[in-house]
Formats: C-alpha cells, sequence, structure tokens
C-alpha cells in the first residue's frame, strides 16, 4: 500500500499527477482515480485510530488505494483549503475526520463521494438531512456518546454536586455535547460549570479558571479540547480534582480517573465497509448514518493510579466493566 503524507498544504494544487488521467484519442475516456484523501482536523489518538483503520480496512478487502494524509491542525480555514486540494484533485472518495473538516469537504465537494467519520451529529452539522439517508453524496459514522450515563456515573462514584466542562465554542460536536451535558446536569440536580475555548492554546486557561469552583472536570470529545489534554489534566491534578473522560483511547495516557468511550479504530473499520460498499456501487446518499450501539463498541478505562492519588476506590462493577486499567503507570 502507498500512501501519499502531505505536511501543511504546500504546493497546494499541485498533486496533478494523481488527479485524473486521459486516454488519448477520439472518444478519449476518463480513467478513475487511485487516491482517497483523508482529512482530520487534528492529530490525537482517536481520529489516528479511525485513520488507519480506514485504510486497514480497505487494504483487508483488496484495495490498493494511495492515500492524501491531511491534518488541518485545528484550523478550519486550512480544512476548507484541503476540501478544494481532494477537489481539484478529483480524489476517488474524500474522508472528513471530525466535524469540522467533514462540514468542509461536504460544504465544496458536491460530485465526489464524501465519507464522514467520529461526528456526534451529523443532522445538526448539516452533513445529512437524515440519519435514514439522504445526504446527496455522503454518508459516514457517529460517535454520539452516552453523556447521561457519564453524569450518573460520576454522581454515583464521585456525589458530585458541581461538574466543569471545557469546550470550544466553534466546533459544532463540542456545542452539541454541552447541550446535552447541561441537559443531563439538570436533571440529576447538578450544577454545570462551563469554560469555553477558541483553540487548544487556551485549554490550561480555561481549565484554571473553574478548579474553584467544581468537584470534577468532564471532557467530551472536543477535539480542540482533547488535543491540549494533557494541559486539562495537569491542571486537575494540581488541584486534587478528578477528570472524566469520553474517549479511552486519548486519556491512557494522562491523569484521567475514569473514561468511557467508544473503541474509535472500530468505528474506523465500520467506516471503512461502507466506503467499500460506495466502492462497489452503492450510492452514499442511500447509507444510513452508522452508530456503533453495541455494548462491545464501548471501552471503560481506568486508572487505579490516579484513582489512589484523589483516594477514589472503583467498586467491582466497574473494574469487572473495565476493559483498560492503568497501574503503575502501565496500561492492561
Amino acid at each position: 500500500m502507498h500512501f501519499i503524507r502531505t505536511a501543511g498544504l504546500v504546493a497546494l494544487f499541485s498533486f496533478g499527477s494523481v488527479a485524473l488521467l486521459f486516454a488519448s484519442g477520439a472518444g478519449e475516456t476518463v480513467q478513475e482515480s487511485n487516491v482517497i484523501g483523508i482529512s482530520k482536523i487534528v492529530a490525537h489518538p482517536a481520529l489516528d485510530a479511525v485513520e488507519n483503520a480506514i485504510m486497514d480496512e480497505l487494504a483487508e478487502q483488496g484495495y490498493d488505494f494511495r492515500f492524501d494524509l491531511q491534518n488541518a491542525q485545528g484550523d478550519v480555514t486550512t480544512a476548507s483549503q484541503i476540501a478544494a486540494k481532494f477537489r481539484s484533485d478529483r480524489v476517488r472518495l474524500a474522508v472528513g475526520i471530525a466535524t469540522p473538516t467533514a462540514q468542509a469537504l461536504v460544504n465544496t465537494i458536491t460530485d465526489i463521494p464524501v465519507v464522514f467519520a467520529a461526528i456526534t451529529d451529523p443532522v445538526g452539522a448539516g452533513l445529512v438531512d437524515s440519519f435514514d439517508g439522504g445526504g446527496a453524496n455522503v454518508t459516514g459514522s457517529s460517535d454520539m456518546i452516552p453523556v447521561q450515563t457519564h453524569f450518573e456515573m460520576m454522581r454515583d462514584l464521585l456525589g458530585v454536586e458541581r461538574v466543569g466542562h471545557v469546550y470550544a465554542s466553534g466546533e459544532a460536536n463540542a456545542v452539541r455535547l454541552a447541550e446535552m451535558a447541561r441537559d443531563a446536569s439538570r436533571a440529576l440536580g447538578i450544577e454545570f460549570v462551563e469554560s469555553t475555548v477558541v483553540d487548544s492554546s487556551e485549554v490550561r486557561t480555561a481549565t484554571q479558571a473553574i478548579t474553584g469552583r467544581v468537584d470534577a472536570i468532564w471532557v467530551s470529545t472536543d477535539n480542540t479540547v482533547v488535543s491540549a489534554l494533557s494541559a486539562l489534566t495537569d491542571v486537575a491534578a494540581g488541584a486534587g480534582i478528578p477528570v472524566v473522560a469520553s474517549d479511552p483511547i486519548s486519556s491512557a495516557d494522562h491523569e484521567v480517573l475514569f473514561a468511557l468511550g467508544f473503541d474509535y479504530y472500530q468505528m474506523g473499520r465500520a467506516t471503512g465497509r461502507a466506503i467499500v460498499d460506495i466502492l462497489e456501487g452503492a450510492d452514499p446518499g442511500s447509507i444510513p448514518t452508522i452508530f456503533m450501539t453495541d455494548p462491545s463498541d464501548l471501552n471503560l478505562l481506568l486508572n487505579l493510579d490516579v484513582a489512589t492519588a484523589l483516594g477514589v476506590s472503583f467498586p467491582d462493577s466497574m473494574m469487572a466493566d473495565a476493559s483498560m486499567i492503568v497501574e503503575n503507570g502501565q496500561l492492561r
């Protein structure tokens, strides 16, 4: 398998050599591109897992595409430029991992299949008209997380009365999850303390602004915040405040008490299977949004080191359900 890894957007439209190839002579025909473009909003373990899983699935199914892997580095303008590049290059199919990059692709490309992945609310984000299909040239997978369950677990384990949340005000999925967290808190009688950021450089300061007013901090699948998770957990650890997160993969190397969320690699494999269906002739607009609904799709990470430092004991039921445990600095 060949990979095209381009850093940033140097020579933005110079990829003509992998665009469409034309046969010479009368009645010239167009040969389909052998390149799939993948754009993600930032690099972090969960989104990287989706990207790798898509490529693995296609390879396993016998496809030998080249991949133009692009990272918008958290910038929506760059995401739009990447989308324009994919359109100019006439890639065979474009993949957007996370909401801002998927929105850029959908807003730019109308005549090439677009597949989104790791999108909280694809209808709310304007990617498709319905979860049942109807996205014209668009389909993909959702990572809507069980927000209510997270808050119930914090209440039951930690007895929280006030939960803090740092999120990116400009990221559609983050705003939607903040709304859901607000509703969950209200239903459980928990005070919800919010702090917003524009980019990852503000995460540390935003966390510092709420540490004196909360019993725990909840982290969603907000890509801006997850990409700066170490800054958030450093502040929280210094204040003796537990952090509960929604992405076990990204949380494993940080001081997160527990994390409940999807196996993003398996989500990527499911997304890859949808791509195969499209390559084999399926209409993207007829493919329903893929939701990870099987209990086996969820992973529970428990960090025993953080629990010890905070004086927290996990009940036997949580220990039995855990698929990832950190102890003595090692993941097992």
